[in-house]
Parts: C-alpha cells; structure tokens; sequence
C-alpha cells in the first residue's frame, strides 16, 4: 500500500459553514454583529485618536486604555468581516494558511485582552494603594515594556499550537461548523491524534487566564482594603468610581469567556452548538464594543473631552 505524505492530507481550504442550524436567520443574525461592528470600530478609533492628540490624556491609565482598545480592533477585525461575508454573500471558503492566521490573530488578541486588563488592574492598585509614588512606579519605559512582555507572552505560548495543528493529517472533510476557525473545530477535522492539542490547548488557556485572574483578583482585595481603610467617604468614593468603568470591562471579557470554556467542557450535549457558536462570537464582539461606550461615560476626562469636541473646541494637542 502507498504511504500518503503530509501534503496529500493538508487541506487546500476550509468552508465556514456559519451557525449551525439558523442558516435561515444567517441574515437577520448579521444585523446586529454589524451594527455592534461598526459602533465598536468607531470607538476605539474614536478612543485612540483622543488619547494620542489629548494632552489630559498623555497618562498611565490612558496608555493602557489604548493598548485595550488596538487590541479590540485586532479581535473583532480579524472575526467579524468573513462572518458577514458568510452571512451576506456566501463567502464560505478560507484557504488552510489564512484559517492559521486568523487562528493567531484571534488567540493572540483574546489572550492579549486579558493581559491588558490583568496591567490595568495592576495600575489601579498602584494609583490607589501607593498614590505618591505612581508616577516614579509607571514611568513610560515601564508602560512599554509591560505591554510588550504581555504581546511576547502570548504570542509565544499560541505560535506553538499553531504549528502543532497545522501538522495534524486531515481526512475528515473540510467543513467547519463555525464562522471562524475555531482551535477545536479545525483540530476535529484530523484523523490523527489531537490529545495533544487539547492538553496543550487547554494548558495555555489556564496559564494566561488564570495568572490574569489570580493578579486582577489580588489587586482589587488589596484596593478593597485600603479603600476601607479610608477615614473620608467622599474619598471612598471617589477610589471606587476609578475602578468602576475597568469592573464593566473585566465583567464584559470574562463572563462570555467563562461560558464558552466551561460549556465546550461541561455542557456539550446539553447546549445547542448553535448558542455554542452565538457565544463565542459574543466574546470577541462584546468588548471592543462595550469597553469604549463604558470608558465614554464612566471616565470623567474623556467624557469632557468628548463634550469639549462635540461642541466645538479644538482638543489640547501636544507639540
């Protein structure tokens, strides 16, 4: 018998097959992804703007802001155009090499999410806990450096499992029944042994998420007890309305998160993988488009800014 090489069981490409099962509702689902599409685009490059030509906003939590809200763009970008391609035109196929990518990009930007909310924690801690020392603590160096460590994080734990699925002998046909290529999906696909993408897989996912959440929860019981610790209500106050608009944006990211891992491993048979797939679009549609709005009427200085704009005053522009 002829010996199949790795070439012959790779895949030209693959077919998005959509949501499973409302094929019928294709279009009228695509309305609100594009409408959540657009508001999300809008601001965070809204966002962008007024943080790089703002002089107020030449600040620590506003430097993260900005990493939060590129990498926003980058999750809901690298999604949400091939799905209404699949939902308006029927756009279904994506070659094997561009479903890698997109891949990348998805895992990257989530686990880079979660990176920038774990730092935006931690920069609240240090604003409220040591406030005289803020500015020698953060300095724009370390702003730097903290956001390109957690790129290199991620990147560096996700370019593995991309090359481990890509190796994967595929014989199982070509369609995925996703509008993304899901991790998972493309790895059911093989006729090989995928244990070791699951493990993997599941690995990376405990290793980023649960340190950022481990960090984030032990930054705000440290901020719980000194806000408590606090004589003056008005100052109490005023601590815990800095951390609200960061709250929405950690309860946005993790809470379609948390249902998207504990369902694909606890709920598989009870759930539809309809809502299964609902979900996971949910998850990296949800926060580039809420963190924005949140931040917009939340934050006291890009409210004013907004206003100060909206009314027709020029915006305090560095040299």
């Amino acid at each position: 018998m002829l010996m199949l090489n790795q070439t012959d069981l790779t895949p030209a490409s693959f077919i998005l097959n959509g949501i499973p099962g409302l094929e019928d509702m294709h279009l009228w689902i695509s309305f609100p992804f594009c409408t959540m599409y657009v508001v999300a685009v809008v601001g965070n490059c809204g966002l962008l703007c007024l943080i790089r030509y703002e002089d107020s906003l030449h600040r620590t939590m506003y430097y993260f802001l900005a990493m939060l809200s590129f990498t926003d763009l980058v999750m809901c970008t690298t999604t949400v155009p091939k799905a209404l391609c699949i939902f308006w035109f029927h756009l279904k196929e994506i070659s094997f090499d561009e479903c890698l990518v997109q891949m990348f990009f998805i895992y990257t930007s989530t686990g880079m999410e979660s990176g920038v909310l774990m730092l935006m924690a931690l920069d609240r801690y240090v604003a409220i806990c040591y406030p005289l020392r803020y500015s020698a603590i953060l300095t724009n160096p370390i702003i730097a450096k903290a956001g390109l460590a957690t790129f290199l994080r991620v990147a560096l734990l996700f370019i593995p499992l991309i090359f481990i699925t890509k190796k994967l002998p595929y014989c199982r046909g070509n369609i995925i029944y996703h509008t993304y290529c899901d991790h998972m999906s493309v790895a059911k696909l093989s006729c090989g042994n995928i244990k070791v993408n699951v493990i993997y897989g599941l690995m990376v996912a405990l290793l980023i998420g649960g340190f950022d959440i481990l960090c984030i929860t032990i930054s705000y019981t440290m901020i719980l007890w000194t806000v408590v610790s606090l004589s003056s209500a008005d100052a109490r106050q005023k601590a815990f309305s800095t951390c609200t608009a960061h709250i929405c944006a950690i309860v946005f990211s993790y809470s379609p998160a948390f249902f998207c891992f504990f369902s694909h491993r606890f709920g598989g048979h009870i759930i539809p993988a309809s809502c299964h797939i609902i979900v996971a679009n949910i998850y990296l549609l949800l926060p580039p488009t809420m963190n924005p709005v949140v931040y917009g009427v939340k934050t006291k200085q890009i409210r004013d800014c907004v206003i100060r704009i909206l009314s027709g005053s020029k915006i305090t522009k560095s040299p």
